[in-house]
């Protein structure tokens, strides 16, 4: 019995993902699109005047526009939906005929139809899963016009617990290959043994041969390690009869690889060839990594044979004034600033996410919590006049769970599966919550017996545990629970490999003895310190992951506010108190942080204040700060007050009472009596200018590269104002434009897309996006009573290779 509590259940994968295929065959889709509010009968033909509509590129979101209204959905930030049709015309060049064309959404946000030349394609109903048709019937080649039309039905606005944005919000691609070709999704790649001095590559590839006639074909393949060496290949060679499919499996030992981790995330890249005879008809570059996971119930997770706690933040998948249309830039600095936090794992709460954000993830060496579903069926409510307030909407994907899961399920696990990141996948969100919709006696005085009966739960979690095992037995299938006691009494908690466990720590120790063989972790846990305390102290619990790592839209009270205030950033991605508290607990390096507020006394719970240094005359404040150094000094003025040593720590926060005095309020961290951090406020004076700050001065010209700049209202000495508010107008020469303004306010009603806003605590952030010409950006902010700043931006065209 020992021993099979020991036995961990330990993974190995890989990645493989068709981002790699020659450039010839993939066609950016992004730019160019024509779109328009309301209904059109007859917008799917090619002869539709289309002339009037409004000049868009994609990733697109119609709901970020606004305008926000009172008679919208809080559950969905009461932004708009309504219905919008999308139109591409475009030209196909006459030496492709003859080759399969298919178009790749990532996600359409929701409910859409598609039509090539009037020809209808199909419906997709859920918003976040990727989608393709094969448009080869239908198009046509040489100077003959195409056209793509996209209907999004987003006329049930109130379908959502948070904000989910309304049209084509991700990236749209063509592929044009060869009829013999690589399936889409086609290959999986697993490594089934992984040592320090060798690894074994196991590919799968899905050949399809679309030609009349049957065709003799070579599949080459070459592993190039992280330097750029090839260190193995391998061909294989078969005949293809017409319209056939078939699997071809290799194995590929490679010597000392270097493995995929959080600290070093080692890449490869498999080359593959695929040639009909002598000819070269498909070139396939991808990038993987080697690395091995394993679940143990007594140790918790691994990574490569090392024990290691998961320290994971949930994360939506607007981005503020951007709305769900997130370019990758934007994704790549939140998720930056995430693991600058210590958080070393994200959850793609509660949908799958773009496909650009895991190939980020992979970059950057964070491991990810693959998640699927809200609901199954019924729906559950959707809040529509405040959180929890009010009669819900009962729309949502539920209305069509029984039709679609599987098939998103499957889809999912498909195109995400070689990702070296991800090290679950998730078929659900708190789709066991207490009476919305499911009921059981296990609830005890808030059974309700009218609801549907909690058993409905394990009927509808078996097919979507069966897709998952079907395409992606390396990795184990969790959800993440509400009610324990009832999974547990219906047996759900007993079908997942992994159980994830929402804010319930108080049943972690009573389940590990329970059930010997589960695997325990926190899949959404509240900032407190004792919910950390629970997994850093409990050697069998796996991780966290906390509610939220930034806030976002939606999920928002009552009107105005527009935005759930749980995260641990701010909507601008600024860090709040909360960050710099996790801070302290997750990473190593020296930190103290400080923040003030005017109730004396530490009556309230967890890492809250202002961090700033203005207050009245003849305040009494309560300081609160916090550190991973032995111990910290508080100065004021030059002079020092008290230090405290970290023992002295109240739920992880040390406090001082002092009175206000004008000037620096400094707290200096040691160790071993060495000052080796510290961390400042000051006070302001009256607001004197405006400063912006970029993140780059250099920009690619390909209509897609983002410059983050944070604006700030600041004093002569440059230090923030936190009581300015002024409106600031912003004006932007040359190729590119301000594609959103954000304050973090959670009540701003404010046009994101507008050149005009207010700063909110002295503060903001303009994010620009560069156009599709070289030159030089300059970009103007001013505001009454201010003076103005200017800053230029370079963008410049890719350069070819020689």
């Amino acid at each position: 019995m020992r021993q099979s509590r020991r036995a961990a259940w330990v993974l190995a994968a890989t990645l493989f993902f068709l981002a790699g295929m020659a450039s010839a065959d993939v066609v950016d889709f992004d730019f160019d699109w024509r779109f328009s509010r309301g209904d059109f009968a007859t917008a799917m033909m090619p002869a539709f005047d289309d002339s009037a509509w409004q000049r868009v590129d994609v990733p697109h979101d119609w709901s970020a526009e606004g305008p926000f209204l009172a008679e919208y959905a809080s559950g969905s930030g009461y932004a708009p939906g309504g219905i919008g049709w999308y139109r591409k015309h475009f030209k196909l060049d006459a030496a492709n005929r003859g080759k399969l064309v298919v178009i790749d959404f990532d996600g359409v946000y929701h409910d859409s139809e598609v039509w090539i030349n009037g020809h209808f394609l199909g419906r997709r109903p859920c918003g976040y899963s990727s989608f393709q048709y094969d448009l080869t019937r239908h198009v046509r080649f040489g100077d003959d016009e195409n056209v793509i039309a996209v209907r999004v039905d987003h006329t049930k606005f109130a379908d959502s617990r948070w904000y989910t944005g309304s049209g084509i919000y991700r990236h749209v691609r063509l592929y044009i290959t060869d009829k013999l070709h690589v399936g889409l999704w086609g290959v999986y790649v697993t490594t089934p043994e992984v040592k320090n001095d060798s690894a074994t590559i196991r590919v799968e590839t899905v050949v399809c041969n679309d030609h009349d006639r049957a065709v003799s074909l070579s599949l080459d393949a070459s592993v190039v390690a992280p330097d750029g060496k090839a260190v193995a290949s391998l061909r294989q060679s078969a005949s293809m009869d017409a319209g056939a499919e078939q699997t071809f499996v290799s194995q590929i030992r490679i010597a000392d690889p270097e493995l995929w981790s959080l600290e070093s995330p080692s890449m490869y890249t498999l080359r593959s060839v695929l040639k009909a005879g002598e000819q070269v008809v498909q070139e396939v570059s991808t990038p993987f990594g080697i690395r091995a996971i394993a679940f143990d119930p007594d140790k918790g997770f691994f990574l490569n044979g090392r024990a290691l706690k998961l320290k994971g933040v949930c994360l939506h998948h607007d981005a503020g004034c951007l709305g769900a249309a997130v370019p990758d830039k934007v994704l790549e600095r939140r998720l930056r600033s995430m693991k600058d936090l210590g958080a070393n794992a994200i959850r793609t709460s509660h949908n799958p996410p773009a496909p650009e954000l895991l190939d980020l993830c992979d970059r950057l060496g964070l491991l990810v919590k693959n998640e699927m579903f809200d609901e199954f069926t019924p729906p559950k409510n959707k809040w529509v006049e405040g959180w929890n307030a009010g009669q819900p909407s009962k729309f949502g994907y539920g209305e069509v769970f029984e039709q679609w899961s599987v098939r998103d399920m499957e889809d999912l696990v498909r195109r995400d599966r070689n990702h070296p990141c991800i090290i679950m996948w998730s078929i659900g969100n708190e789709i066991d919550y207490p009476n919305d919709p499911f009921s059981h006696p296990a609830l005890g005085n808030n059974y309700r017996p009218e609801h549907p009966p909690a058993e409905d739960l394990v009927k509808h979690a078996k097919p979507l545990i069966e897709a998952v095992r079907k395409w992606d037995r390396t990795r184990p299938v969790t959800a993440a629970l509400a009610s324990i006691p009832m999974s547990n009494a219906v047996g759900l908690a007993q079908l997942l490999d992994v159980v994830g466990y929402n804010y319930q720590e108080q049943h972690y120790e009573a389940d590990h003895r329970t059930y010997p063989n589960r695997f325990i972790f926190g899949s959404e846990n509240s900032d407190s310190y004792n919910a950390w305390l629970a997994v850093r102290d409990n050697e069998y619990v796996a991780g966290q992951f906390l509610w939220t790592g930034i806030d976002y839209l939606g999920e928002a009270r009552r009107w105005p506010n527009r935005a759930n205030g749980s995260g641990l950033l701010d909507l601008c991605g600024f860090k709040k108190p909360l960050a710099w508290f996790r801070q302290s607990l997750w990473r190593d390096e020296p930190m103290v942080y400080i923040c003030v507020s005017p109730r004396l006394g530490r009556r309230w719970r967890g890492m809250f204040g202002a961090d700033h240094w203005n207050w009245a005359k003849d305040a009494h404040l309560t300081v609160s700060g916090c550190t991973n150094c032995q111990e910290v000094t508080l100065i004021l003025n030059g002079k020092p007050l008290e230090t405290k040593p970290i023992s002295e720590a109240s739920d992880g926060i040390l406090t001082w009472e002092i009175p206000f005095e004008p000037g620096t309020l400094k707290a200096v961290g040691r160790n071993d009596g060495r000052d080796v951090c510290e961390f400042t406020l000051c006070t302001a004076s009256d607001a004197k200018r405006i400063v912006l700050l970029p993140d780059t001065t250099e920009l690619k010209a390909d209509g897609k590269d983002i410059c983050h700049i944070e604006f700030a209202i600041v004093d002569e000495d440059g230090v923030c104002v936190p009581s300015a508010d002024h409106e600031i107008t912003f004006d932007v020469g040359g190729p590119g434009r301000i594609i959103g303004i954000e304050n973090g306010d959670l009540s701003s009603i404010e046009a994101p897309q507008d050149n005009v806003h207010r700063a909110y605590r002295g503060r903001g952030l303009a994010i620009l996006r560069a156009g599709r010409e070289a030159g030089t950006l300059r970009i103007t902010a001013q505001a009454q009573g201010l003076d103005e700043a200017t800053i230029e931006i370079e963008t410049r065209a890719k350069q070819r290779p020689r």
